[in-house]
């Protein structure tokens, strides 16, 4: 009789609710908290499920990978990012060069329709490009 393998208690993985994130890809962003502090890079990938986010030289872990020439993959240890929580990252505002929070603003388009977008809270200029 076969008896089902049980996951370590440590192991188990956690469902967590969707988190809002108001970033998205190709974002300048800064850190605000954790192992990089103060460092500011570029939106790479936003995970909405988890609520993680993917910044360039930020979170920097080394992977080791094993060599395999039928896919022409050198092994050895690579550098890459690792997601890091989006709510230790901030927006850079183009205009006032600083970390700013989100505020949004809802413009009426010609045909009745609107369109959000997002401005900074200090200066009111937009985030979004056209």
């Amino acid at each position: 009789m076969a008896v089902p393998k049980k996951n370590p208690v440590g192991m188990r993985k956690r469902a967590v609710a969707p988190v809002r994130v108001e970033l998205k890809k190709e974002d300048t962003v800064r850190v605000i908290s954790g192992r990089d502090e103060g460092k500011t890079g570029r939106v790479l990938r936003v995970d909405r499920e988890t609520g993680k986010v993917l910044v360039e030289h930020v979170g920097m872990i080394k992977r080791h990978t094993r060599p395999n020439p039928s896919r022409q993959i050198k092994g050895g240890i690579a550098e890459r990012e690792s997601p890091i929580a989006a709510s230790n990252v901030m927006i850079v505002c183009p205009g006032c060069n600083k970390a700013v929070r989100i505020a949004h603003h809802v413009d009426v388009v010609s045909g009745g329709k609107s369109r959000r977008t997002r401005v900074c809270r200090k200066c009111g200029q937009t985030l979004d490009r056209k």
